[in-house]
């Protein structure tokens, strides 16, 4: 440059070093920007929103200005639209479960056309219609863009290559600045070669230009006040709560600083240092936020795992009847509203996980379906038993042969609870059919037998007279004479014989009534009092003979050896859940309760095996 003198003062190419590292670190920064921020963009977008209408109704909204919509939010919004739309086809197959006994599949359920979807997907193609006519005038107007700067390098090229008219060409140096400052956008890949030719060119003509003091004292003093500024609100940003907003405040900051000229040569690592460090920090603490968020979504996709893994350890041959599968269910739905309380997982598992998620469920909701389909084909052959059933008893209702028929019709009820259940639309009916037919031939034999009768009615009037004394039971009784005496009562009531047949069941219902009220009352335990429903009931297989006996220790068995092997199935789940789920969660609290109630049952059933063994040995 030029001295007050008019003599030419030695050039310094660094001048605009500290604006090539800001270009440097800004262009870093949007590509940091570009890929992390995706994630919680997404999945602000994707929670916002908590039906499919909702999402129409953001979508019609960015019809109206489709050329400002970004591809990410158009994604985002897709996944919110086909979050909701796979968990109301879930809801659909758990509502419809049930229906599939009568033949409907929930694949066929699922398959109606959703209007919804097809609105969706209509505004969808609108927008990316309007967004490629967009792009295309963009691009466009980067190319000219392009063309634009292009002119202004060979301008400023002319300039620098006629150094006897910088002086001169300082007003329109200034002025190609100017112009060039005020064209923003061009095609990505020309960005950092046309910064470098446009960087030389500037300090070409910085060396050439024979510009007196004052106005390069101008200059920098005017540069270094921006520059001040610009630090300034960069350490503002350090301390903003929003990490994100702060983090692309600093890239607005960072291109201001690339386009202010240069400062003095002793000011210019200083104030670089200084808008440097603030930068640092304020990309520290976001690359912490989305390092913290990737932990955290590590941590659902591990507990999503878990749960995948749950469900596809089923074992389907374990379950063979309706309350088992209904027990299954409810797990199994269970760890569906779990998965509904966990958040996102990584964005590239995020989908896989799910899906997988939703094979197991479709896997196990189609085998229940095939067990219902099953089930009802039982149904109907049971349905047949049960009315030849009807049809002997029928046939045998007038018969006078009072002690043949009643052995008959003995041995055809208990044929009769041999055979599985029927659809609940037949149920009641073929029942009625068949106990008011055994009800007129037990009511005409008593007719017949008044004598038995008589001893009947006796027998009635003293289990009712056990049901008065155990109403009279109050709370001013002390619990352990209250349950010596619930003791004695019990005895006694198995020690009456039998009663009317049309009020037994009425009698042991009341009976049994009040036994677990007063079990309840003084607080003694449910175990305690299935045992002692059960020791009381002994006496009537004994009637039936030792045989008796020697089947229901079998059947005691088998449930015993049941139970053992479901404890072992939950306790095997409860290990794997435990080594890969925080401590703790809601899940493992369920399955636990789950595992204590299953010990008290093998509990019970051990102790009413041992029962039988004293009664059997007993007698021998």
């Amino acid at each position: 440059m030029i001295d007050s003198n008019g003599s030419i003062q030695p050039s310094n190419k660094s001048e605009l070093v500290e604006d090539n590292k800001a270009v440097e670190v800004s262009n870093v920064n949007e590509e940091v920007s570009a890929k992390e921020d995706s994630t919680e963009k997404q999945n602000e977008t994707v929670s916002r929103f908590n039906t499919k209408q909702e999402v129409l109704s953001q979508l019609k909204e960015l019809v109206e200005n489709a050329d400002e919509v970004n591809k990410q939010e158009l994604d985002n919004l897709k996944q919110a639209f086909y979050k909701i739309h796979n968990s109301e086809l879930e809801e659909k197959k758990k509502a419809t479960a049930s229906t599939e006994e009568e033949g409907e599949t929930v694949e066929d359920k699922a398959a109606n056309a959703d209007p919804l979807e097809e609105e969706f997907k209509r505004l969808m193609s609108v927008i990316k219609e309007k967004r490629s006519e967009q792009t295309a005038k963009i691009e466009k107007e980067k190319e000219d863009n392009l063309l634009t700067k292009l002119a202004i390098l060979e301008k400023l090229r002319e300039l620098v290559e006629s150094p006897e008219d910088a002086n001169k060409s300082y007003s329109e140096f200034k002025k190609l600045q100017q112009q060039w400052n005020e064209i923003k956008s061009v095609p990505q890949a020309k960005v950092t070669e046309l910064w470098k030719s446009y960087q030389h060119y500037v300090e070409k003509f910085y060396d050439l230009l024979k510009l007196n003091n004052e106005f390069r004292e101008y200059d920098f003093k005017k540069n270094l006040e921006i520059k001040i500024h610009l630090c300034e609100a960069a350490e503002k940003l350090v301390n903003e709560e929003d990490v994100v907003s702060a983090f692309h405040q600093l890239q607005k900051l960072h291109q201001e600083f690339r386009d202010t000229g240069p400062v003095s040569k002793e000011l210019r690592d200083e104030i670089w240092a200084r808008f440097k460090a603030a930068s640092t920090a304020i990309n520290r603490r976001h690359q912490q936020h989305f390092e913290a968020l990737k932990e955290v979504e590590q941590h659902n996709l591990d507990q999503k795992t878990v749960i995948c893994e749950i469900v596809e350890s089923i074992e389907y041959d374990q379950l063979k009847t309706f309350s088992a599968w209904e027990n299954k269910t409810e797990e199994v739905i269970a760890l569906q509203n779990k998965w509904k309380t966990i958040g996102f997982a990584p964005q590239k598992m995020n989908v896989k996980i799910f899906e997988r998620f939703r094979r197991a469920c479709d896997e196990y909701f189609k085998k229940k379906g095939e067990f219902f389909k099953s089930l009802k084909e039982n149904m109907n052959v049971n349905l047949e038993k049960k009315k030849e059933l009807c049809e002997k008893v029928e046939a045998l209702k007038d018969s006078t042969d009072w002690k043949a028929t009643a052995e008959q019709l003995t041995k055809l009820q208990k044929e009769w609870k041999t055979i599985g259940p029927v659809s609940k639309k037949n149920s009641d009916a073929v029942w009625k059919r068949f106990i008011t037919a055994c009800d007129y031939f037990f009511d005409q034999k008593n007719k017949a037998t008044s004598s038995q009768r008589t001893v009947e009615i006796e027998n009635l009037e003293k289990k009712k007279a056990v049901i008065q004394k155990l109403s009279s039971i109050d709370e001013s009784v002390a619990t352990e004479d209250a349950e010596k005496l619930m003791r004695e009562l019990m005895k006694e009531w198995s020690e009456v014989g039998h009663v009317p047949f049309r009020d037994k069941d009425k009698l042991y219902k009341q009976y049994h009534g009040l036994i677990d009220q007063l079990f309840e009352r003084f607080n003694i335990s449910a175990s305690n009092r299935k045992l002692s429903n059960f020791k009381s009931n002994i006496s009537n297989l004994q009637n039936n003979g030792s045989q008796s006996l020697y089947r229901e220790r079998e059947k005691l068995v088998r449930a015993f050896e049941n139970i053992k092997n479901e404890l072992q199935t939950y306790e095997n789940n409860i290990g794997f859940l435990s080594s890969s789920s925080k401590k703790g969660n809601s899940l493992l609290t369920e399955l636990n309760r789950k595992v204590e109630k299953l010990k008290a049952d093998l509990e019970l059933v051990s102790q009413k095996i041992k029962v039988i063994d004293e009664t059997i040995k007993s007698e021998g």
